[in-house]
């Protein structure tokens, strides 16, 4: 299997499936003389883990990081970071009514297909368990971008949007609710609504939005390497996510290029910011922001009808311990991605100075 690496300086290879005996991860290129804050990257690990709260999953796993090699009294050596999350609270049996059937929306049928054999205990490399090393990686970016901010939150959970763009919100207030929206009335009310649909035994969508400050002029590379394609990539390559928009995004498409300009002051910022902090595929100093769309999550705990190895219609009903939306905990991942990206650039840009 390819694909278990992102980035070109700044690395991050993962390994580990949802019920093996742990997931790890391998830094490369971090810098030397960093020094490494242990406690915050746990912090960061904390936000993303399961069964953190009663709109989650209720998987209780608790998400340990433990580092092996690259770091050494307390600052990195410039030599590879070595880590392992333990995996502690696998209820593998959850899953053996899957193991000759695929779930609809899964990747049980493409990995099926494509290797000839799975790992069906919650869907093994493609479980979005895997993210918890995108996170330990990302937590290390952020604090070698020593002054850049990145701030994700929740934006939309099925229909309910917030109708507030980041600069009317206080973004501190992201951690104050546990949906993690900076807005207190929808951030109830989004609760109140993923609670609904889990009873149910159903899923909800959502919307994560993102926004990094104080980012440098310069960041990202011509053609095919442009900042905002990499941060693309990035979040598509999260589980579950549709979708990805930057700056004025779709809407956009709604306006006319005199509405549209990011006219000039005299020191080189911009009046508007529709371009989302980038143009030409480089960053231009101003905030860059992104919206990130999950889908509801394809396990459903209710029947349903799919497909077993041989074609054959079966009628399942989904067990185990699942997010009725993930957008709650996918706000520390999408963060984390968005910091591999600009730490991968810092590296980049560095070379050229």
């Amino acid at each position: 299997m390819a694909g278990n690496s992102f980035g070109k300086l700044f690395t991050l290879t993962t390994y580990g499936e949802s019920h093996g005996p742990a997931l790890g991860g391998v830094i490369d290129g971090c810098p030397s003389g960093i020094e490494l804050d242990l406690d915050a990257i746990q912090q960061e690990l904390d936000r993303r883990k399961p069964g953190q709260s009663s709109i989650v999953t209720q998987r209780k796993e608790p998400d340990v990081v433990q580092f092996h090699s690259g770091i050494f009294e307390g600052k990195t050596t410039g030599t590879s970071i070595g880590f392992v999350i333990e995996n502690t609270n696998q209820k593998s049996h959850d899953y053996t009514h899957i193991k000759d059937s695929y779930r609809p929306s899964h990747a049980d049928y493409v990995y099926d297909q494509k290797y000839g054999f799975r790992d069906y205990r919650g869907g093994g490399r493609s479980s979005a368990r895997e993210t918890a090393c995108r996170v330990v990686a990302g937590a290390v970016a952020k604090q070698m971008l020593k002054g850049m901010e990145f701030y994700a939150y929740v934006s939309g959970v099925g229909a309910l949007k917030l109708d507030k763009t980041y600069n009317e919100l206080d973004l501190t207030q992201i951690e104050s609710n546990i949906v993690r929206c900076p807005d207190a009335a929808m951030a109830a009310t989004m609760e109140t609504y993923i609670k609904e649909v889990r009873g149910k035994g159903d899923t909800v969508g959502g919307v994560v939005t993102c926004v990094i400050k104080n980012v440098p002029v310069g960041l990202g590379e011509p053609v095919f390497d442009k900042l905002h394609a990499e941060l693309g990539k990035a979040m598509l390559s999260i589980n579950a996510v549709k979708g990805f928009e930057y700056g004025s995004g779709f809407e956009g498409c709604t306006m006319l290029g005199s509405e549209h300009n990011d006219a000039f002051n005299t020191d080189g910022t911009t009046k508007t910011n529709n371009s989302g902090g980038v143009q030409g595929g480089i960053s231009n100093g101003m905030d860059i922001y992104f919206n990130v769309a999950f889908k509801p999550v394809a396990t459903l705990i209710q029947e349903y009808e799919t497909i077993d190895k041989e074609g054959k219609v079966v009628v399942m009903h989904g067990k185990g311990r699942h997010d009725p939306c993930v957008v709650p905990r996918a706000v520390p991942i999408v963060e984390a991605m968005a910091a591999l990206v600009l730490a991968d650039f810092f590296l980049r840009n560095k070379m050229y100075n």
